[in-house]
């Protein structure tokens, strides 16, 4: 009798999940959620730990996904970025040399740009970025230090650029043919 009772007001849970999730907007979701609070609440009163954890009851729980809180860039007035180049070759370099490139950009928007960060596909690809905000019309530089350490052959790495442009993301590319030193 007492399973009956759990399967059916975790059917009913179910249920105004569904409805809750697919047919209510934002507005109206407290609402219908409310009740279905008293009622699980009630029941775990009577009868203590005979229900699992609620998404609804208890929203910390941490199997129930959490919306990610938007960046800096989304929430900020868009600009548009320009680069002299979005790619660059270093050619022919040595295992454990160290590889700079300076990667020229323009503000092209009539909002300031900010960089909120950047960063390189692997340890081995370091950019540095301008920390305050480039003015419309101005220009700017990302340095990019590789240093490709043991790796040999054909290497390409990115270099993704957050910045309140649209899109969000910009990624330099760089490449080289690594050659295995001897010694």
């Amino acid at each position: 009798m007492k399973e009956n009772i759990k399967i059916g007001l975790l059917g009913i849970i179910a249920l105004t999940l569904v409805v809750d999730t697919f047919f209510m907007d934002k507005s109206n979701s407290s609402a219908v959620s409310e009740p279905t609070n008293n009622i699980v609440s009630n029941v775990a009163a009577t009868q203590p730990n005979s229900l699992p954890p609620n998404p609804i009851t208890n929203p910390t729980n941490p199997q129930q996904p959490q919306p990610q809180q938007p960046s800096q860039s989304e929430t900020r007035a868009k600009t548009s970025i320009k680069f002299a180049d979005m790619s660059h070759n270093f050619g022919e370099i040595n295992q454990e040399s160290k590889n700079t490139h300076v990667f020229k950009f323009t503000n092209t928007g009539n909002q300031p740009l900010i960089i909120e960060n950047a960063t390189g596909s692997c340890g081995c690809t370091v950019p540095t970025f301008p920390k305050e905000p480039i003015a419309p019309g101005k220009t700017g530089e990302i340095e990019v230090v590789y240093s490709p350490g043991q790796q040999q052959g054909e290497q390409m790495k990115t270099v993704s650029i957050t910045a309140n442009t649209d899109p969000i993301v910009t990624t330099l590319n760089i490449s080289a043919k690594v050659k295995v030193v001897t010694k």
